[in-house]
């Protein structure tokens, strides 16, 4: 992927810039890997809102992403990457022996052409999964799970990677992109190599529409508000916030308060946190 950087002609192409899409091969997506999915836009099953700015966008179709890679020792073909509206990593769309046609994370370095392969007893290389036991020490990874059969759900944004860093009893332990160390299940599978599109940390949205094309709206300082509306709200000119910290509209602190769990059950995997 390449980054295509514009000339200054209005103020919104001076500070944007967006992705080349050198390597999108395929512009429709797979019909029968598609579907619509209701956007919630920040609102509840009542209807009320729950996560602030939230809403607009443009319209999308959601792809179907195989997290499973649970068709084992048949080997697959990649026969397009695509753009995905729902994610800033590519993905990749291939192809089994039986005909059957799949949506995968796109791994950095897989183009059209290659052949990948899940399952207990496969090569060690880019795109094939496999379980996290029978990997070499110092692998890297992407799309884990984190229980076993539950499909990979850490490490999947653009250019993430974690690392296996060592083996012990019935559990692995990996250097995840937060920089936290972590113990997961040996069953587990994840896929070799790192995601794709890394590049996308590097791009600029340059102007507020295309933040509102991507479902963001506006956001308001709370010392902009008048006190009805926000703790922060308020006084004489420019007024500082008035209390010993920041705190949430309804007056919970923030910005820097940890929200996790005291004694979360999961405490017990983490070896050592991430530095946030």
């Amino acid at each position: 992927m390449g980054i295509r950087i514009f000339r200054p002609m209005t103020p919104g192409t001076r500070q944007s810039s967006v992705a080349d899409f050198s390597e999108i091969t395929k512009s429709k997506p797979e019909k029968s890997l598609t579907y619509y999915k209701h956007r919630k836009k920040g609102r509840n099953h009542r209807g009320v809102i729950t996560s602030r700015r939230r809403g607009g966008g443009h319209k999308r179709l959601y792809r179907q992403i195989d997290f499973h890679r649970n068709k084992l020792n048949v080997p697959a073909s990649v026969i397009a990457v695509e753009y995905d509206p729902n994610r800033n990593a590519r993905i990749a769309l291939v192809e089994y022996e039986d005909g059957e046609k799949r949506y995968i994370l796109c791994p950095e370095g897989i183009t059209v052409g290659a052949t990948i392969i899940a399952g207990p007893n496969v090569p060690f290389e880019t795109g094939n999964a496999m379980p996290l036991s029978n990997m070499p020490l110092g692998s890297e990874v992407h799309n884990i799970e984190m229980l076993p059969g539950r499909g990979g759900q850490m490490v999947r944004a653009a250019g993430a990677v974690a690392q296996l860093v060592a083996k012990e009893g019935d559990y692995v332990t990996l250097k995840l992109p937060s920089k936290e160390v972590r113990m997961v299940r040996k069953e587990c599978y994840a896929t070799m190599g790192r995601v794709g599109n890394a590049e996308d940390r590097n791009l600029k949205l340059g102007k507020a529409g295309r933040s509102r094309h991507r479902g963001r709206r506006p956001k308001v300082r709370g010392s902009a508000m008048n006190p009805c509306d926000h703790p922060h709200g308020g006084g004489e000119g420019r007024a500082p916030i008035g209390r010993s910290g920041p705190v949430t509209p309804w007056g919970k602190p923030t910005l820097g308060r940890k929200t996790r769990k005291k004694k979360k059950p999961s405490d017990r995997f983490i070896v050592r946190r991430r530095n946030a």
